[in-house]
């Protein structure tokens, strides 16, 4: 059993902003599979499916950012998920609005819903999916912004690219599918 992580904030208040697109990312997978997050435990909407035969958790957790770990703890100990089954895509200020990069491991780079999984995971080797929004001040303010007209276009683009990495690693490793979308 894998586990999908999509991070973000929860309510329309928070919808549409860069700091959703983890969310953003789950919900096109949603869309594209034909599916919903019918069910809610741990503080968090999560459903679960199969893709490629693999059995996945898609989770959104509600607790708003800053405590996103407290929903990927309880729903690694509970469906006894190794850290390494466990992937999280959340927005990176530090990469160009639709670039996207995964790594199997690392720190919290100043994310804080990454930070708090860390804590709450005691472990950093978990994947990531990491999708640029850019960056820009007061980072507050920018981060719980929408996307401009301009950007909207490479963001969806980095939505579908980050929704099939997800389904590629269900079939595949992710190092492979690393080298795939990290080129």
């Amino acid at each position: 059993m894998k586990c999908i992580v999509g991070l973000g904030n929860p309510g329309p208040k928070y919808e549409h902003t860069r700091h959703n697109i983890g969310f953003m990312v789950i919900d096109y997978l949603l869309k594209r599979n034909n599916w919903s997050l019918n069910k809610e435990k741990f503080n968090a909407q999560y459903t679960i499916e199969h893709i490629n035969g693999e059995k996945v958790i898609l989770v959104k957790p509600m607790t708003y950012m800053n405590l996103s770990g407290e929903a990927v703890r309880s729903f690694a100990e509970f469906y006894d998920i190794p850290v390494e089954d466990i992937a999280v895509i959340y927005d990176d200020l530090d990469l160009p609005p639709g670039k996207i990069r995964l790594r199997q491991k690392g720190g919290h780079g100043g994310h804080n819903g990454i930070r708090n999984i860390i804590d709450q995971l005691q472990e950093k080797n978990f994947n990531r999916i990491r999708i640029g929004i850019g960056r820009a001040e007061p980072v507050v303010n920018y981060v719980l912004g929408s996307f401009t007209s301009e950007e909207k276009p490479s963001i969806e683009e980095s939505i579908h690219s980050a929704a099939e990495a997800c389904e590629m690693w269900l079939d595949k490793p992710f190092l492979e599918v690393m080298n795939k979308y990290n080129s």
